[in-house]
């Protein structure tokens, strides 16, 4: 019997099962999907997301199968209104200071290949047909292409998208609604000034248009509006969409790779969990394409969530600590949907003053505002995840410095490019001391054989906002579970064995 039964076999489940084996989970996975996704639908890689990968030794390999934004080019009318330099925005903020483009499809293929190196294979053509909660265990009734099969796993994880099975089981409310407009995208070879490794963005009245570039030289992503006249037009093609783009960007598309149209919706469900069974990624939560924080987001709920299974799985922790899960990431996914929402309908509005604000402020104030060290910081925190922060949820507590309990832990950089974060890799409990730590300290992580990280105090230390001698208990994912100024040891014994069984 697995511990673990995983419906979905996207990034959000592909990474959940990963983080799962590291820490000894018995994971299946299944997706009736026949195989692994063949167009590159997400394009962004934020760096919480790479900083995560890099505990398990991957973000390395995404990186050289990406490739890093590096500016963003606004055009007006036809012109060529603005370019903002974007490529190290983070810089001082993370191992990972810039946005890597990894599409989809190639970024499935890896973390498929891991898996299946692991032993974990994924039984594609397989899909959930019901389940049911009996006790201490989850049935589920799955048809595969050896017929229909009964499964019994302590726990259930939908990881099955927009449409999830596993939701519509479960009868939770997926509130929210769907936007008029259709759009387009594609993968193509092209040639012109827009194939040149950075964002370009074509704002009119009433068209938007955007050129991503690819990994691969010639090979952009275009993305835009479908013209109203045209959301109904059968066999419609990508030139239909694109009318005068080849004149305005000077864009020559010689190849179409693969076109499609999607409507953009904005719901969350009204719950991420019900007894033994969770809710991840686009089951639980989809929003706007802006800012890319879809795929993203979803790799995030993973690893917040496969840390507290383990621990709960092998008798280490309350059950008590499952209840977190949602209370962290179900107030994220609202705040993302409500901030993409708006910065969305900003996009795509028909009104007169969304077009003042994308044809005649946009394009000259945005660059302006980037070369500021504080907006760029402010965006930087925002888009890539690093901001996130579970305060005042159970059970993070503390503060010192400007670092609370809940808070991801702060970056300070070291000779190996992690710094502080090369410790994380080991993807459990650690405690980490900036400057000297007790020796009252170090026999309570003897005890409870945990990882003691001391770095020597400097200037780099309190920029990130740490607190000098401070005691910072991280948690498997990265955040601080608890922090106190003193090296409370008495704090530190009654947190853990509160949380701990």
């Amino acid at each position: 019997m697995p511990d673990v039964l995983i419906a979905g076999a996207g990034p959000t489940g592909l990474v959940l099962a990963l983080w799962l084996h590291r820490q000894a989970v018995r994971v299946r996975i299944i997706d009736k999907a026949a195989g692994p996704g063949t167009a590159s639908r997400a394009l962004a890689m934020h760096a919480r997301t790479l900083e995560f990968y890099a505990m398990l030794g991957l973000a390395e390999e995404a990186i050289e199968a990406g490739r890093r934004f590096a500016a963003l080019n606004f055009w007006a009318r036809g012109r060529h209104a603005a370019r903002a330099p974007i490529g190290d925005i983070g810089k001082g903020l993370s191992p990972y200071p810039f946005v890597l483009i990894l599409p989809q499809d190639v970024h499935e293929r890896l973390l498929l290949g891991h898996l299946q190196g692991l032993g974990v294979p994924v039984e594609y053509r397989t899909e959930l047909l019901g389940l049911e909660q009996r006790g201490s265990v989850v049935t589920a009734d799955i048809k595969g292409p050896g017929g229909q099969e009964i499964v019994e796993a302590r726990f259930l994880c939908g990881c099955d998208g927009a449409h999830s099975a596993v939701r519509n089981q479960l009868g939770i409310q997926f509130s929210g609604a769907n936007y008029e407009d259709l759009f387009y995208v594609a993968d193509v070879t092209a040639s012109g000034p827009p194939v040149n490794g950075e964002l370009h963005v074509f704002m009119g009245r009433s068209r938007f248009h955007a050129v991503f570039p690819l990994k691969q030289d010639g090979h952009v992503r275009l993305v835009g509006l479908v013209p109203e006249r045209l959301r109904n037009k059968p066999d419609l093609r990508l030139e239909d969409c694109t009318p005068g783009i080849g004149k305005e960007a000077r864009l020559s598309i010689s190849g179409v790779n693969w076109f499609s149209t999607y409507h953009v919706s904005h719901r969350v469900a009204e719950s991420f969990r019900a007894g033994r069974v969770f809710l991840l990624g686009d089951a639980g939560h989809i929003h706007s394409p802006a800012g890319g924080q879809g795929m993203n987001t979803g790799i995030g709920d993973a690893i917040n969530l496969a840390w507290k299974l383990a621990e709960v799985i092998k008798g280490l922790a309350s059950p008590a600590l499952l209840d977190s899960y949602e209370d962290e990431r179900i107030r994220f996914a609202r705040k993302l949907v409500d901030s993409t929402d708006r910065g969305f309908a900003m996009a795509v509005s028909k009104s007169f003053f969304a077009r003042l604000v994308r044809l005649r402020l946009l394009p000259f104030v945005a660059p302006m505002l980037l070369r500021s060290g504080f907006v760029r910081r402010l965006l930087f925190r925002t888009l890539s995840q690093i901001g996130i922060s579970y305060r005042g949820v159970w059970p993070n507590q503390g503060r010192a410095g400007e670092a609370h309990g809940g808070d991801r832990l702060p970056w300070v950089a070291g000779e190996d490019g992690l710094g502080n974060f090369a410790p994380l890799k080991g993807v459990g409990w650690q405690v980490h001391v900036f400057g000297t730590a007790s020796a009252e300290l170090g026999a309570f992580c003897k005890e409870k054989t945990l990882f003691l990280y001391e770095r020597p105090w400097s200037q780099e230390c309190s920029d990130a906002g740490l607190q000098k001698d401070a005691l910072y208990l991280i948690r498997p994912d990265g955040h601080i579970g608890l922090a106190t100024p003193g090296q409370d040891i008495a704090a530190l014994r009654r947190y853990w064995d509160g949380l701990h069984v």
